[in-house]
């Protein structure tokens, strides 16, 4: 092997006695570090997230080192997968003009909410989840599931999200689809009794609600589409556990300094 390499048999025993250099014994323990924080960011996190989470754990390093070392062990984030729409949009009810414009940048908490549903898979049939966002922190501020797409299921998960925030100002925008949970005359009704303005995105156009449906995205592959929910009682508790204690209490997000949803808030 020597003679193929081109070096000396002694300078191979040399080295071989030494051991690992502290530059790979480093790395080993980097690894270690890395390893656990793939692990409870659900395989989700890429080199920039852990970079970030290791600075917090009193590790500052290169995001190009980091990058390296899960190159070379495979550590790869789990990738997006589109989701199926579950709008129904196809009705003569009246539409809320585009308000918000893509504006999901704000100053603070309570200036914008929005809104979306989709679908989780069981083997007892399909559950549908609603969630309601507020922008700012990208905290999930209130949420309901049911086996049927009824517009009490966005009431349900409206009050909760009023209860949460007890909001006590008007003219927060709630952006949505046009679906018809959202146009029904029961669920404007709520919003106008809390002084909401209600804005809704343009047909077919997801990038007009693009933070709710990066929830969504961020959702099926973290947790969903790595289960098999034998029952509707079973995916609800998982996905009470992933919005609860893990995305709005742990999950960091590089659109708000690497924090989590609740941190965030704490520290603005």
């Amino acid at each position: 092997m020597c003679k193929v390499l081109g070096i000396n048999r002694s300078s191979y025993y040399k080295r071989r006695s030494k051991g690992k250099s502290a530059r790979e014994e480093e790395n080993e323990k980097i690894l270690k570090m890395i390893n656990e924080i793939f692990t409870e960011s659900r395989e989700s996190y890429g080199s920039p997230r852990i970079t970030e989470e290791l600075r917090k754990r009193g590790l500052v390093c290169n995001k190009k080192r980091i990058a390296g070392i899960m190159r070379k062990n495979a550590i790869v984030a789990k990738i997006y997968r589109k989701h199926r729409s579950t709008t129904q949009s196809d009705h003569q009810r009246e539409i809320a003009e585009n308000i918000l414009g893509r504006g999901f940048l704000r100053k603070g908490p309570n200036e914008v909410w929005t809104s979306d549903i989709t679908y989780i898979r069981t083997s007892e049939g399909w559950l549908y989840l609603v969630v309601i966002m507020d922008v700012y922190s990208r905290k999930i501020i209130g949420w309901e599931l049911d086996k049927t797409l009824r517009s009490e299921m966005v009431e349900r998960a409206m009050k909760k999200a009023l209860l949460e925030r007890k909001v006590v100002q008007e003219g927060i925008i709630f952006h949505s689809d046009q679906g018809i949970q959202y146009t029904s005359e029961s669920f404007r009704e709520l919003l106008r009794e809390n002084g909401f303005i209600q804005s809704m995105s343009r047909r077919g156009n997801c990038y007009d609600n693009a933070v709710t449906e990066t929830f969504f995205h961020t959702l099926k592959t973290e947790l969903v589409n790595r289960r098999r929910y034998k029952s509707r009682e079973e995916a609800r508790r998982s996905i009470f556990e992933y919005i609860e204690i893990f995305y709005n209490r742990k999950r960091i997000h590089s659109t708000i300094n690497y924090l989590s949803p609740v941190e965030f808030e704490k520290l603005t």
